[in-house]
């Protein structure tokens, strides 16, 4: 019998996926985020999230 293959272990699995659409244009601006920060597209877009949710609880 095989085993399944495990990862790292991690506190907070990243086991939802979540597709969206986007434009050309919102996509090099995300591209050029990703290459300034040195992230990944998936890493930015959670990073970005959590910037504006944290904004949210200042209102």
């Amino acid at each position: 019998m095989s085993q399944k293959k495990i990862g790292r272990p991690t506190d907070n699995p990243k086991n939802i996926s979540v597709r969206i659409r986007m434009d050309k244009t919102t996509v090099k601006k995300l591209d050029k985020c990703c290459e300034v920060e040195k992230l990944n597209r998936s890493e930015m877009i959670r990073k970005s999230i959590h910037k504006f949710y944290d904004g949210l609880q200042d209102k």
